[in-house]
Order: C-alpha cells, then sequence, then structure tokens
C-alpha cells in the first residue's frame, strides 16, 4: 500500500493539537511546517513529535545551529543562538522543521535529543564545535570538525575570519605548535563590482 503525505495545512493542525501549548509558532512557508518551541519544552517537544500517532517522526534527518546575531547599525532581535532539525515520518511520508533557541545568549545550552534520536550525536558535536552550543545530556561533546586544540566557534558571526591561532610543525622541536595568527587582513574586491576609480584604477570597458 502506497501511503500519500498529508496536506500540510492538516499537518500544521496535527501538530498543534498534539504539542498543544508547547508550541510557540508555527508557520507553513515555501510549502514547508515550521515549529519553534521553547528551550524548556524542547525535549518533551522532540518526544511527543516521535511518538504521537498523528506525528511518527521517527527519523532525525538532520541538526544544525544557527546564529542569528546582526551586525553595524541593526541591532539583535530575540535570542541569537537556535538549533534546527529536520524530522522525517517514514510511516506518514511527512516532514516537518523543529526550531528551538537558547534561553542564555552567552551561555547558548540545550537538551540533548540522542535518547530520541541516535542520530543526533554527531549533529550536536558539530553544533557544539561551530557555534558553541551545549548540549547538556550528551555522552562526548567534543569537538568534530575542528582541532582539538581551537579556540572559539568559527560559525559564530562574530568570530574572526582569520582565527585566533593557527598550527604548524615545528622541525626542530618535532612537533606541532600553536602561535598567534600571522595572516594580515586585508580587503580584496572582485573588479567587476568595484566603484568608479576604486583605488585609482579606471574602470574596465
Amino acid at each position: 500500500m502506497t501511503l500519500y503525505a498529508v496536506n500540510i495545512q492538516t499537518l500544521k493542525t496535527q501538530v498543534e493539537a498534539a504539542l498543544g501549548d508547547m508550541v510557540q509558532s508555527s508557520v507553513v512557508k515555501w510549502g514547508e511546517l515550521t515549529i519553534v518551541v521553547k528551550a524548556a519544552d524542547y525535549f518533551q517537544a522532540a518526544t511527543v513529535l516521535k511518538e504521537h500517532p498523528d506525528c511518527q517522526f521517527e527519523q532525525l534527518i538532520d541538526l544544525c545551529g544557527i546564529d542569528y546575531s546582526t551586525y553595524k547599525d541593526e541591532p539583535q532581535v530575540g535570542l541569537r543562538f537556535c538549533a534546527v532539525l529536520h524530522l522525517l515520518s517514514v510511516s506518514l511520508n511527512q516532514r516537518i522543521r523543529l526550531k528551538v533557541f537558547a534561553s542564555d545568549d552567552e551561555a547558548p545550552v540545550l537538551r540533548s535529543v540522542c535518547d530520541i534520536w541516535s542520530s543526533a550525536n554527531w549533529f550536536e558535536r558539530e553544533a557544539f564545535d561551530l557555534y558553541g552550543i551545549v548540549f547538556e545530556g550528551h555522552d562526548d561533546l567534543r569537538r568534530i570538525l575542528t582541532d582539538y586544540g581551537f579556540i572559539g566557534h568559527p560559525f559564530r558571526k562574530d568570530f574572526p575570519l582569520s582565527g585566533h591561532v593557527e598550527m604548524r610543525y615545528d622541525a626542530e622541536q618535532k612537533r606541532v605548535v600553536y602561535q598567534p595568527v600571522t595572516i594580515e587582513p586585508r580587503e580584496i574586491t572582485p573588479r567587476i563590482i568595484r566603484e568608479e576609480n576604486y583605488g585609482g584604477l579606471p574602470q574596465a570597458q
């Protein structure tokens, strides 16, 4: 028997009913449903989404971090760090996006969902490594993409492009050493988008 996905508005209604007051917002855009829940309700909401008969999202396809901070003259609106989960129900042939914001910008912490979806393991490690989001209850929360001696979290918007330290192999010491970054930051503007007389150079015709 072939299963067909329910109408997106029907899915929205069913998910809202299953989660109840845990839903902060529920939006359908570009044919996809996005649900936002509070950090305090995150683990319970994830459990409901997996186990409720109208949801049955038994597979976690992806989990990533987001830094919503802004720059220059546009102040940050709302909380800064967010985890975004993409869930799939093979049983009911439906998908959903679940978002949760860490309640503290200075020390972002969320509950691990590894006990619900084991596939969250490496995804949560990646979000910790790149954004500094700590997932409480994770059995092995350590860096997964950057070096063990790496300082900071490189996907944060305030992280410098050149980083803080660099490493190299020292032939005399016969080991890898860390040192301050020696790259001098410089502006490189592609010629095709330069303003008129940029740097005193004539525009290409």
